[in-house]
């Protein structure tokens, strides 16, 4: 298929940007409010490319059937919501160990607990801090818009295949459910190269692979824990991703990841209505996080406020990359409730109040 243009439902658009890009295996288990991932895939998929699409019975079967294809050497996907993305924390451990690509999407929605279905921010902690056990990391990409949706599809399988590592899309319910105008991009061949690292059997021409995430020989596994690290050293050099948006002027700058960027750069429009010079900073990757990119900033502006929908996640890695030269407030609201760009300019105003100029 060639690119076209289409007005389509987040959820939708990511789940064709898998189809397109060549995806060869899709796991999941449907969650409000990412289900229709799941829904247009098994409508769609199979028959266009030969992608196998299953629904699997829980979330904790989804992660392994995808462990195990991914150690195939297959482009393999699977999606959850906050609740069912906890249940995946162990699969995706092992996954991160055995040095496996694949590709996780969160639509995160409010939590604690099951919740709500509104859209929420509250898993960043879990993604980019490591929701299971062991010293592992997710490559994290952030999309503010259903476009963005569907571009990180195509470069979250290159990423992971780069450095063999998982990498996660973390959205929200928001930005799963609304309809937007997207390019979609043109169709993939499904790649047949086996990856040399493969487990595929033995034959006349290779050896068999093993692939595991145990080891009981404590020196070994200290040795795959150290190739882990200087693996993450690499990405953290090479894969930081951000936007800044009228930062160049700014006295004060809007931090905010996905949805909530969006929400922000229309506040520090209203902002300079005003005569307030506000900009946004926006992390693309939130892991590797631009502590370089912000800790520069923070060179030229008077504060920050750092806005997301939880009780202040987030924030840990900004007051990181500021390390102490300016002041930074923050603003969360939770349990599915969004921002408006009117309340976050308020709250600018009244964390600096008589700063203002």
């Amino acid at each position: 298929m060639k690119k076209e243009y289409v007005l389509m439902k987040g959820n939708e658009a990511l789940a064709e940007a898998a189809i397109r890009a060549g995806c060869d295996a899709y796991f999941g288990y449907p969650i409000t409010p990412q289900s229709e991932i799941l829904e247009y895939l098994s409508l769609n998929a199979n028959e266009r490319t030969g992608m196998v699409v299953l629904q699997a019975e829980s979330e904790i079967a989804s992660i392994n059937m995808g462990y195990g294809a991914a150690g195939a050497g297959k482009r393999v996907m699977t999606s959850s919501s906050s609740p069912g993305m906890s249940l995946m924390q162990e699969g995706i451990s092992y996954i991160a160990c055995a040095e496996l690509p694949c590709l996780l999407v969160n639509i995160q929605r409010g939590g604690p607990g099951l919740g709500t279905i509104q859209p929420g921010q509250a898993d960043y902690f879990q993604t980019v801090k490591g929701g299971g056990h062991g010293d592992y990391k997710l490559i994290t990409l952030a999309p503010s818009t259903v476009q963005e949706l569907v571009d990180f599809v195509d470069l979250s399988f290159d990423i992971a295949f780069k450095y063999r590592n998982p990498v996660m899309i973390l959205a929200d319910g928001a930005l799963g459910q609304m309809m937007e105008k997207v390019l979609l991009p043109e169709q993939k061949e499904r790649i047949k190269e086996v990856p040399s690292w493969a487990t595929v059997g033995k034959s006349k021409d290779r050896e068999k692979n093993v692939i595991t995430s145990l080891s009981l020989d404590p020196h070994h596994m200290e040795e795959i824990n150290l190739q882990l690290q200087a693996k993450y050293r690499q990405i953290e050099k090479n894969e930081v991703r951000y936007e800044m948006t009228d930062c160049d002027d700014a006295d004060y700058v809007i931090v905010a990841y996905g949805l909530v960027a969006r929400i922000s750069q229309k506040a520090a429009h209203l902002a300079r209505e005003k005569g307030i010079k506000v900009g946004v900073f926006r992390p693309i990757s939130l892991y590797p996080f631009p502590y370089e990119a912000l800790n520069k900033l923070a060179d030229n502006v008077k504060g920050f406020l750092d806005v997301e929908m939880n009780a202040g996640q987030m924030i840990e890695d900004v007051k990181l990359s500021v390390l102490g030269k300016k002041p930074i407030e923050f603003h969360g609201r939770m349990g599915g409730v969004i921002p408006s760009p009117e309340e976050i300019l308020q709250k600018l105003e009244e964390k600096f109040a008589g700063e203002l100029v």
